[in-house]
C-alpha cells in the first residue's frame, strides 16, 4: 500500500536500530526494571510517543508527552500528538449536610418519583423540599419551566447567588435509583457534562432518595460514579489543533459513608480510569503514529514506571525466528515496520504468587487485509487502526494493575505486535506457515491474520507455566453480526473460567455473551496439504476462529477467547471505548489473594 511505501528510509533505519542495538543481536532482550528507561534507544521516526512519564497525582502518565514528541522524528504526514494531560480529579466521600456544602456545583440525582409534588405544589421528597425551601421555591419553578421530569439523561442547572454553592444541578435517573455499574457510570458522565458546561472546578453528588442505593451496593456505586466522571471528562484531543481545558479538580460524594474502605474504592476508580483512558488513546492513535515499535515502547514505559512489580521483554525478529514463530512472522513479513513481540510480567510485591495468569491481546497496529485486501462498502479499512484493540485492553489493564498492585497473583501480558500490509515480501494466499508448536497452517485468506499472530502468542503464553489464559481480539466481523456493536463474544471450554469472567463483568458493566465451541465445525478448517486452513468460510465464522485458536493452547491450561470486534469502537462518537480493561482488572483481582 501507499502508506507502507511512503515510510521514510529514516524511519526504517531507526526501527532497525531499535531491534538490533542489543548485544548479542540474536539473544532475547530482557530489560532490567531500574535501568529500563535509561537503556532504551531513540524511537523510530514514526513515533511521537516517547519514554518520558509525567506525574499524574498518585498515578503516572505514560507516553504522549511534550518531551517525547519533541525528541521523536516526524511520522508519516508529520503528525505528532499534542501533550494533553488526562483529567486529574480528586474524589472524597464526605458525611456532611448537603445544603451546607460549599463549591461550584451541587449535583442532585433524582428519580421521576422524587419530583412528585403534594397538594401544596411542594416537593414531597425531603431532600428536594429542604433545598427548595432554602432557595425560595426556585427549584420547583425551574423544574416546571424546564419541563424536567427526572427521566434518564435529563439535566437542568441553575445559577444561584448568595449560596455556599454557585450552582445546583438536577440529574435525571429515570424511574428508579441505579442498581448497576453501568447506570452509576452514567450518573458520573452526566455530572462531568454539567461540570464541563459550567466550567466548574468542584462538584458534589448527592441522591435525593437517601435510601435509593442499597447498602451493599454503595461502594461499587461510588467507584462507578467516580469512574464515569473521569471518563466523561476525558476528550482525546491530542490530534486536534485545539484542546479544551478540563476545569473539574475535586468531586465530593455525599451519602456514601466515609472512611478507609470507601477512600480505597475511590482510589481504585481513579487507577482503573487511567488504564481505560490509556487503552482508548492507544486505539485512537493512527497507524502512522502507533507502529509496532511505538506500541512496544508504550509497554516498556509501563514496566519502567511501575518497576517494583513489572519487567518487560521485547523479542526482535531474530529471536522470534529462534522460537519458530512462523505464523506470526508470516503476517509481519510485508510491512516496512518490523514486528515486536511484547511480554510484560507482573509479579506482586513480596513475590508470593499462588496463581499465574496470562492475558494475550491481538496487536495489529494496522490491517490492510494483505493480498486479500479489504475492499468494498463495509470493509472499514479506514478504521483498521483499531485492530490492536485487544492489545490496548491488555496494556490498559497492565497500567491499572501497576497502580493497584494486587497480591498473590502473577500476570503475563503478551502481544505479538505487527502490521498486515502488502509487498513483494508478504505472505500470499496459499502459502503454508508453521507455528511455534509445530502445527502447519495453509493460508487461504491473508485477511484472517489476527489468529495467525495469536497462535504463536498463545503457545508462548502456555510456555510461561500459567494456570489460565484469556485472549482478546478484534477477530471477526461474524461476531459483530451475531452480537451487535456493544457485546463481546466469549468462547471457552471451561465453565469455571466463564463464571469468573461473568462475575467480573457484573462489576465492570461491560457486556459479554458466551458462544458455543461447536467441535463439528472444525471439519471446515481442515486442509488437504497442511494441518489446517486459517479460515473456514462465512458460516459460523467467529466459532471456527475460536476453534482455530484452541489448537495452540495446552489442554491443561484454562483458556478463554474474547472476540471484541463490536465493542472496541463507538461509531456514534467515532472513537475508541476502552472496552475490556475494566473486566480484565476485575478478573485479576478475583484471582488475587
Amino acid at each position: 500500500m501507499a502508506t507502507a511505501a511512503s515510510t521514510s528510509a529514516a524511519a526504517v533505519a531507526a526501527a532497525s536500530r531499535l531491534l538490533v542495538r542489543r548485544a548479542p543481536p540474536r539473544l532475547l532482550r530482557r530489560l532490567p526494571r531500574a535501568a529500563l528507561a535509561a537503556s532504551r534507544p531513540s524511537l523510530p521516526s514514526s513515533s511521537s510517543y516517547g519514554a518520558a512519564a509525567v506525574a499524574l497525582g498518585h498515578r503516572a502518565r505514560m507516553g504522549h508527552t511534550a518531551a517525547a514528541a519533541a525528541s521523536a522524528g516526524p511520522a508519516l504526514g508529520l503528525t505528532k500528538p499534542n501533550a494533553v494531560e488526562p483529567p486529574q480529579v480528586s474524589f472524597a466521600a464526605k458525611d456532611v449536610e448537603f445544603s451546607e456544602w460549599k463549591g461550584d456545583i451541587l449535583a442532585i440525582a433524582v428519580t421521576e418519583n422524587d419530583l412528585v409534588k403534594g397538594s401544596d405544589s411542594k416537593f414531597e421528597n425531603a431532600v428536594l423540599k429542604k433545598l427548595d425551601g432554602q432557595l425560595g421555591g426556585l427549584l420547583s419553578e425551574a423544574s416546571a419551566e424546564e419541563d424536567f421530569t427526572g427521566k434518564a439523561g435529563q439535566s437542568v442547572v441553575l445559577r444561584l447567588p448568595g449560596q455556599g454553592f454557585k450552582r445546583v444541578g438536577l440529574i435525571g435517573l429515570g424511574q428508579n435509583a441505579p442498581s448497576t455499574t453501568t447506570a452509576c457510570k452514567g450518573i458520573g458522565e452526566s455530572v462531568a457534562s454539567v461540570a464541563k458546561s459550567a466550567q466548574a472546578s468542584s462538584a458534589a453528588i448527592v441522591f435525593a432518595s437517601v435510601g435509593g442505593i442499597q447498602e451493599n451496593f454503595k461502594l461499587t456505586a461510588a467507584a462507578a460514579i467516580a469512574s464515569g466522571t473521569v471518563l466523561g471528562l476525558h476528550e482525546d484531543s491530542r490530534y486536534k489543533s485545539e484542546s479544551k481545558k478540563v476545569h473539574l479538580k475535586q468531586v465530593d460524594l455525599i451519602g456514601f459513608g466515609s472512611g478507609p474502605e470507601v477512600d480505597q474504592k475511590l482510589k481504585y476508580a481513579n487507577d482503573l480510569s487511567s488504564g481505560v483512558i490509556f487503552g482508548k488513546e492507544l486505539v485512537n492513535s493512527p497507524a502512522n503514529v502507533l507502529t509496532p515499535a511505538v506500541l512496544a515502547e508504550e509497554a516498556s514505559n509501563i514496566a519502567s514506571t511501575y518497576s517494583d512489580v513489572f519487567t518487560a521483554t521485547i523479542l526482535d525478529v531474530e529471536k522470534c525466528k529462534e522460537l519458530k514463530m512462523g505464523s506470526y512472522l508470516g503476517v509481519a513479513a510485508a510491512s516496512a515496520n518490523p514486528p515486536h513481540f511484547i511480554h510484560l510480567c507482573y509479579k506482586p510485591p513480596g513475590g508470593n504468587a499462588k496463581r499465574k495468569l496470562a492475558i494475550v491481546g491481538k496487536g495489529l497496529t494496522f490491517d490492510s487485509g494483505g493480498y486479500n485486501i479489504k475492499t468494498g462498502p463495509g470493509c472499514s479499512i479506514e478504521l483498521m487502526k483499531f485492530d490492536m484493540g485487544g492489545s490496548a485492553a491488555v496494556f490498559g489493564a497492565a497500567k491499572a494493575l501497576g497502580q493497584i498492585k494486587p497480591p498473590g497473583v502473577e500476570v503475563h501480558f503478551i502481544v505479538a505486535a505487527c502490521e498486515n500490509m502488502i509487498s513483494g515480501t508478504g505472505m500470499r494466499p496459499g502459502d503454508i506457515v508453521t507455528a511455534s508448536n509445530g502445527k502447519t497452517i495453509e493460508v487461504n485468506n491473508t485477511d484472517a491474520e489476527g489468529r495467525l499472530t495469536l497462535a504463536d502468542a498463545l503457545v508462548y503464553a502456555c510456555n510461561q507455566g500459567v494456570d489460565k489464559i484469556i485472549d482478546l481480539a478484534t477477530l471477526t466481523g461474524a461476531c459483530v453480526v451475531a452480537l451487535g456493536p456493544s457485546i463481546a463474544g466469549i468462547f471457552t471450554p471451561s465453565d469455571e473460567l466463564a463464571k469468573e469472567v461473568a462475575a467480573a463483568s457484573e462489576i465492570s458493566g461491560e457486556k459479554f455473551w458466551r458462544m458455543p465451541l461447536e467441535e463439528s465445525y472444525w471439519e471446515s478448517m481442515k486442509s488437504g496439504v497442511a494441518d489446517m486452513v486459517n479460515t473456514g468460510g462465512r458460516q459460523g465464522g467467529s466459532i471456527t476462529a475460536a476453534l482455530f485458536l484452541k489448537q495452540f493452547v495446552d489442554e491443561k491450561v484454562q483458556w478463554m477467547h474474547i472476540d471484541m470486534a463490536g465493542p472496541v469502537w463507538n461509531d456514534k462518537k467515532r472513537a475508541a471505548t476502552g472496552f475490556g480493561v475494566s473486566t480484565l482488572v476485575e478478573w485479576v483481582l478475583k484471582n488475587s489473594s
